[in-house]
C-alpha cells in the first residue's frame, strides 16, 4: 500500500498534462533515443545514415540524407521509436551544415505518428493542414509547435518539397512522457447547440484521429486528451480562428434517447484504476450541468466481456457556481484494460473538456470490488466531493498550515517505501540463489501448483477437457520444471502405427465448411501416426537467431554434413543492404536488394515472375565473432533448408559462405509476419466496406490455417520439429501465400513473446505444449500445441497475446495443471468468430496425451477444402 500511496501522491501533482509545460527535449541531441530506435526509408551513404539526425550534432557528414533527389512524390522518412507513450508537444528541425561543407535542408515536411507501430496517423493541425513550415537556410534550428499534440511511441518525418532537391534533416522532439496509459476513446459524435441570440456552438470532437462511423467515433484520440481545459463560457476558446464551442464535445439528453453518453475507453496494459478526472463544463443558465452520475464497467482484455459489477458514483451538483471544473471519480483500484462509462445527464446538455486517469501500471486485481455510490452521502463524505468537483479561488492560510505536514508524509512515505524497495531485492536474489542450486523437485501427482491471487479474479472459459488416461504415462513420473538438460526417453520405431490416409473433411454448413475433426480417430490419423523423437534422437540448431529452429533426427544431420549444398553460391557484391529486420545471439537478417538473382536462378527460381521492380531477400548473416560451434550451426542449417522445397515453408534461394561473414539468402515476404498483417484488420462486414477499413473474411482465416497446415505436414513428413510456430513466424508474399520462417525470435518487436530462462534459454512459452515446458521435450506433437494457439491467434485476429491475463510464471503453473490432468488447467477461450468444429479442433491439439492430438495430416485434411488454387 506505500508504494500505492506514494503512486497517488504523484499522480496528483501532474494528473493533467500542461502542454504549455510539456516541453522537455526527448533525447535525440543528447543520446537518450538510441541509434537503434532510429530508422530511416533510405540513406545516401553511410556517413549519412539515420543515427546522424541528431539536432545541433554534426557526427558522420552532419544529418540524415535520404538516398537521391527528392521527387515531389517521393515518401521518404526518418522513424523514431520513443520506447513509450509520449505527448509530444514541438518538433525541431535543421539541415545540413556540416562544418560548413553542406547546404541541404527542408523547407517543409510532414507528421506520421503511431501509438502500437501497426496503424499509422497523418497529423493535421486544427484547421486541417498537414504540411508543417521547415527551415530556410542549413544551420538555424526552426521550432514548430504542434497544435493539436501527438500521443505517439513511434514518429515519422517526412521531407516534403515542390521541386526535384536534395534535402536533409536533423530533427529533436519535445514533450513528456503520457502516464495515462489511454491509447484511444470511443464517443457518441459531438452536436450542434443552437438557440436564439446565440451563436451557433459546434461542439464536436474536431481532431479526433480515429475513425467516424455512424455518427460514432471509435480507434483514436482527440480533444479529450489534447491538455486544454475549456473556459466557465463554452462559447470561448484558447485557440484563435476556431469556431464556438471548440474547446468541448457536447452531446444533448433531447438527440442521445437513453439519458446518458457512453464513452469507452482503451489502454495499452493492464492497470490498477484509482480514479478518473472528467473535466466538466457547468454553465447551467444555458442547460448545461456536470453529469449527476456515472457507472463504469471495466474488462481486463479487449475481447473478454465486461464485468458485470460497476463502479457507481453520484455526483454532488452545484447551482450557484457556473464555474467549469475537474470531477474526480474513484475508481476503487479495479484493474481493466477497457472501461465503459456511463455519464448521465443532469440538465439539457453535458459538454467534457478533458478525460484522465490515475492507475498504477502493475495491476493487482482486487478478490470483491466494491461498489462506489454516494447517493446518500454523510456530511464528510460531502465535504470531500464537494472539494473535489468544486473549485475554490481562495484556500488561504489552510494550505500553508497544511504543506508542512504533507511534505512530511512524502518524505516518510518514501523511506518506508525505499526500505520496502531494498528487501523485496534481496528477497529476490535469494530466491534466485535457491533456486540455481538446489535440486529439481520430483512433482508428484497430489501435489497442487497454485497460480497467485490474481488468478481468482480471472474469467476464462473453459470447454470440456479431454479426456483423461486411466494411468499416469510413466515417462512423465519425473518432471524436471523448465531444464534443458533433462532427457526424456526415446518411443520405439517399431511401436508406433503407420500412417493412414483415411481421414476425409466434410462440407460446410451456413457457406463455410467447418472442418469435420469426428473422423480423424486415434488410430486413424492422431499423432501416434508421427514418430515422437525424444530429446536423444534429436539435434537442435542454433542458427543465426540463437534458437533452435528445425531440430532434426540426428541421423538427418549426419547424412546431411557429407553431402554438399544443393544450392548456389551468390556474388556477395550483388546484395545491397536496405536495411535490418532483426538480430538474435549469433548474427543479424537484413533486408536486400539482390542484383540479377533472378537470372541467377534460373528456370527453377521459386520467385513469383518479375514485373520490374528490384528482387528483394533476407540475408541471414553470421557474425565474425560467433563460435565454432554456431558456425558449424550455421552451415548444417544452411544443408538442411537448401532441401526445404515447399510452397508454404520459407525458401533458401542462395548461399554466401566462400567466405566471411557466412551468409544464407531466402525469400522476402513484402507483407510481413501473419500476426501484424491480421492486427491491421478487421473482420469482413458491411460497416467495413463502406469505410474502406482493412478487412479479412472467415474464408480468409481458414485458407490462411490450411496453408499453415500444409507447410507444417510437409515438415512433419521429414520428421523436422520447428519450436517456434505462431503467426510471428508465418510471412506473407505479395499474393497472400503463407510461408513458415524462423524470424520472429530475431525482432525485438516481439520479444515480450519469449521467457527468457536466468542463464540458459529463450522460449515461446505461451505455445509451447506442456511437456515441452516441463520435460524439455520437442517432437512434432508439440508442434500440433503450438499450431492450435496459431489457429486461436488467427481467429483473434492477433489482438491479443495467448494467456494475456497470467504471467509467464502462471504460464508455467499452468503447464503443471495440465501434467496432473486434475480438471483444473487453464484453456484458451473460443474466439468469437471461430466455427465451433474448428475450436473442437484447437481443443485436440491441446489434449494432455499426445496420442489424442491429431496428427498434421489430419489437421491438413479438414482444413484443405478451403485452399484456394
Amino acid at each position: 500500500m506505500l508504494l500505492y500511496l506514494l503512486l497517488v501522491l504523484q499522480t496528483k501533482a501532474n494528473a493533467q498534462i500542461d502542454p504549455a509545460h510539456c516541453r522537455y527535449p526527448l533525447g535525440m541531441e543528447d543520446g537518450r533515443i538510441k541509434d537503434t530506435d532510429i530508422s530511416a526509408s533510405s540513406q545516401w551513404y553511410e556517413t549519412t545514415g539515420p543515427q546522424f539526425a541528431r539536432l545541433n550534432r554534426e557526427e558522420g557528414d552532419g544529418a540524415w540524407c535520404p538516398a537521391g533527389p527528392l521527387e515531389p512524390a517521393d515518401v521518404q522518412y526518418l522513424q523514431l521509436d520513443l520506447r513509450q507513450l509520449t505527448f509530444v508537444t514541438v518538433v525541431g528541425t535543421q539541415g545540413r551544415y556540416a562544418r560548413s561543407s553542406g547546404n541541404e535542408f527542408a523547407r517543409m515536411y510532414r507528421l506520421d505518428y503511431s501509438r502500437d507501430g501497426r496503424v499509422w496517423i497523418s497529423w493535421t493541425n486544427r484547421l486541417g493542414k498537414k504540411i508543417i513550415e521547415g527551415n530556410d537556410n542549413a544551420y538555424t534550428s526552426v521550432i514548430k509547435d504542434l497544435h493539436p499534440p501527438v500521443i505517439a511511441r513511434y514518429l515519422r518525418i517526412i521531407p516534403v518539397t515542390a521541386i526535384c532537391t536534395t534535402v536533409c534533416m536533423r530533427v529533436e522532439l519535445y514533450g513528456c512522457p503520457w502516464t495515462d496509459g489511454l491509447i484511444a476513446y470511443s464517443t457518441p459524435e459531438g452536436q450542434i447547440l443552437s438557440s436564439p441570440g446565440h451563436p451557433i456552438a459546434t461542439l464536436n470532437d474536431s481532431t479526433y484521429d480515429g475513425v467516424l462511423e455512424r455518427r460514432r467515433l471509435s480507434g483514436g484520440l482527440g480533444q479529450l486528451t489534447d491538455g486544454v481545459t475549456g473556459q466557465d463560457d463554452f462559447l470561448q476558446t484558447h485557440q484563435y480562428n476556431v469556431w464556438p464551442g471548440y474547446d468541448y464535445v457536447g452531446w444533448s439528453n433531447d438527440s442521445l434517447g437513453p439519458g446518458y453518453v457512453e464513452v469507452e475507453f482503451v489502454f495499452d496494459r493492464m492497470r490498477n484504476f484509482t480514479s478518473m478526472k472528467v473535466h466538466s463544463n457547468n454553465m447551467f443558465s444555458r442547460g448545461v450541468k456536470i453529469f449527476s452520475s456515472v457507472s463504469c464497467w471495466f474488462k481486463p482484455r479487449l475481447i473478454a466481456d465486461w464485468e458485470a459489477e460497476p463502479v457507481e458514483f453520484h455526483t454532488v451538483l452545484d447551482d450557484r457556481n457556473p464555474s467549469a471544473r475537474y470531477v474526480t471519480v474513484p475508481l476503487g483500484w479495479r484493474t481493466a484494460k477497457g472501461l465503459r462509462c456511463r455519464f448521465f445527464f443532469a440538465d439539457v446538455w453535458m459538454m467534457f473538456s478533458e478525460i484522465s486517469f490515475r492507475s498504477v501500471n502493475s495491476a493487482i486485481p482486487t478478490q470483491s470490488p466494491p461498489v462506489i455510490t454516494s447517493s446518500h452521502p454523510t456530511e464528510d463524505s460531502s465535504m470531500r466531493t464537494t472539494l473535489d468537483t468544486v473549485t475554490t479561488p481562495n484556500k488561504g492560510a489552510s494550505t500553508d498550515d497544511n504543506s508542512t505536514s504533507i511534505l512530511i508524509g512524502c518524505l516518510v512515505t518514501i523511506i518506508l517505501l525505499l526500505v520496502v524497495i531494498i528487501f523485496l531485492i534481496l528477497w529476490c536474489q535469494y530466491v534466485c540463489k535457491v533456486l540455481e542450486k538446489a535440486p529439481r523437485r520430483i512433482l508428484k501427482e497430489e501435489q497442487t501448483v497454485r497460480l497467485s491471487s490474481s488468478s481468482d479474479t480471472i474469467v476464462l472459459q473453459s470447454p470440456p477437457v479431454p479426456p483423461r488416461v486411466s494411468q499416469m504415462d510413466p515417462h512423465y513420473e519425473r518432471v524436471f520444471l523448465l531444464d534443458p538438460q533433462y532427457q526424456g526417453p526415446a518411443v520405439p520405431r517399431n511401436n508406433l502405427p503407420e500412417l493412414s490416409q483415411s481421414a476425409e473433411a466434410s462440407g460446410f454448413g451456413g457457406g463455410y465448411a467447418e472442418p469435420d475433426v469426428t473422423q480423424c480417430t486415434p488410430h486413424q490419423c492422431f499423432q501416434s501416426s508421427v514418430p515422437h523423437y525424444a530429446e536423444t534422437d534429436i539435434v537442435s540448431l542454433q542458427g543465426v537467431t540463437g534458437s533452435n529452429m528445425y531440430a532434426v533426427p540426428a541421423v538427418t544431420v549426419d547424412s546431411l554434413t557429407r553431402k554438399d549444398i544443393s544450392v548456389g553460391e551468390f556474388p556477395r557484391h550483388r546484395l545491397h543492404f536496405r536495411e535490418k529486420l532483426g538480430e538474435g545471439q549469433f548474427g543479424e537478417v537484413h533486408l536486400c536488394e539482390a542484383e540479377g538473382l533472378l537470372e541467377f536462378l534460373g528456370e527453377n527460381t521459386p520467385l513469383p515472375e518479375w514485373d520490374g521492380r528490384p528482387v528483394l531477400v533476407a540475408v541471414k548473416q553470421l557474425r565474425p565473432d560467433a563460435t565454432n560451434n554456431a558456425r558449424n550451426d550455421f552451415l548444417k542449417e544452411i544443408k538442411i533448408m537448401s532441401r526445404l522445397k515447399d510452397p508454404n515453408i520459407i525458401r533458401l534461394l542462395c548461399v554466401c559462405v566462400s567466405s566471411d561473414p557466412l551468409c544464407m539468402v531466402t525469400e522476402y515476404m513484402e507483407n510481413g509476419d501473419l500476426n501484424m498483417f491480421l492486427s491491421q484488420r478487421e473482420m469482413e462486414s458491411t460497416l467495413t466496406h463502406a469505410n474502406n477499413i482493412p478487412s479479412v473474411s472467415m474464408s480468409d482465416l481458414l485458407h490462411m490455417s490450411a496453408q499453415i497446415s500444409s507447410g507444417m505436414r510437409y515438415l512433419a513428413s521429414l520428421n523436422f520439429v520447428h519450436r517456434d510456430l505462431a503467426t510471428r513466424n508465418c510471412l506473407l508474399d505479395r499474393r497472400l501465400t503463407i510461408k513458415i520462417a524462423d524470424f520472429g525470435m530475431s525482432r525485438n518487436l516481439y520479444s515480450s513473446d519469449y521467457y527468457r530462462i536466468q542463464g540458459r534459454a529463450v522460449l515461446p512459452i505461451r505455445w509451447m505444449a506442456w511437456e515441452s515446458i516441463l520435460l524439455g521435450k520437442f517432437t512434432t506433437a508439440s508442434d500440433v500445441w503450438a499450431f492450435g494457439v496459431t489457429l486461436w491467434e488467427i481467429f483473434t485476429l492477433c489482438k491479443e497475446q495467448p494467456y494475456s491475463l497470467l504471467t509467464d510464471e502462471q504460464v508455467i503453473e499452468n503447464s503443471g495443471e495440465f501434467f496432473r490432468s486434475q480438471g483444473r488447467q487453464i484453456f484458451l477461450s473460443a474466439p468469437p468468430p471461430c466455427p465451433p468444429s474448428l475450436f473442437e479442433l484447437m481443443m485436440r491439439c491441446w489434449s494432455r496425451d499426445i496420442s489424442n492430438r491429431p496428427s498434421f495430416n489430419c489437421l491438413y485434411q479438414a482444413l484443405r477444402p478451403h485452399v484456394t488454387h
